[in-house]
C-alpha cells in the first residue's frame, strides 16, 4: 500500500511546487522595475527550476519508460523467435515430400522469400502477443512494480566499481601464484619419494 502512495504523494509535492513557480512568476511580472533589475537572476533560477522539474519529470516518468522500452524488447524477441520459429517449420515442410504433394504452395516461395514471410509472420505474432499482455491490467501491474524497485536500486560509482575491480584481480593473482607454488612442491615431494 505504501509503494502505491509514493507516486501519488510525488505528484502532489510536484503540483504544489508547480502552484508556488507560477505564484512566484505572477508576484515578478506584476512590478515592473522588479523585473527589469532581477531579469538576469530571474533567468538563472527559473533554468535552474525548469531543470529540476525536468528531472522530476524525468525521474517519475523513469519506471513507466524501463516498462515500455520492456514490452518493446519483449516484442522483438517474440518476433524474432517466432520468425526462426515459422521458418524453420516452413524448412521442414518443403523437405517432406508428402507435406508439398498435399500442399504444392509450400515450395513456391524460393528460400530467401521465405525467411521474408516467415520474418513479416513472426512480427505480427510478436506485436499480437505484446498487445495480449499489455492490456491485462496484472501483468502490467507487475511490471510497473519491477521497474520501479529497479529505478530505486543506487549504482555505484566509476571508483567503487574500480577498485573492487582491483581487489578481485589481485585476489585472482594471489590464488594463482599460491596454487601453482604448491603444485610445485607436491611435484618436487612426489619426485623425491616415488623418484623420477
Amino acid at each position: 500500500m505504501a509503494k502505491r502512495k509514493e507516486p501519488e504523494d510525488r505528484e502532489l509535492a510536484d503540483s504544489d511546487e508547480e502552484a508556488e513557480l507560477e505564484r512566484g512568476a505572477g508576484e515578478a511580472s506584476g512590478d515592473g522595475d522588479v523585473e527589469t533589475s532581477s531579469s538576469a537572476s530571474d533567468l538563472a533560477q527559473s533554468s535552474g527550476v525548469d531543470e529540476e522539474l525536468d528531472a522530476r519529470e524525468a525521474a517519475t516518468l523513469g519506471s513507466a519508460r524501463y516498462v515500455h522500452a520492456a514490452f518493446f524488447g519483449a516484442g522483438i524477441l517474440a518476433a524474432y523467435l517466432s520468425g526462426k520459429l515459422l521458418l524453420a517449420g516452413w524448412n521442414m515442410l518443403v523437405d517432406w515430400p508428402e507435406a508439398v504433394r498435399q500442399v504444392p504452395q509450400l515450395i513456391q516461395y524460393g528460400e530467401e522469400e521465405r525467411g521474408t514471410l516467415s520474418l513479416l509472420g513472426g512480427s505480427i505474432i510478436g506485436v499480437l502477443l505484446v498487445l495480449y499482455y499489455y492490456r491485462k491490467e496484472s501483468v502490467r501491474t507487475w511490471a510497473g512494480e519491477v521497474a520501479y524497485e529497479l529505478s530505486r536500486v543506487t549504482w555505484p560509482n566509476k571508483e567503487t566499481v574500480t577498485n573492487g575491480t582491483m581487489v578481485v584481480l589481485i585476489a585472482s593473482l594471489v590464488a594463482t601464484v599460491y596454487v601453482a607454488l604448491l603444485d610445485r612442491f607436491w611435484g618436487y615431494l612426489t619426485n623425491l619419494v616415488y623418484g623420477a
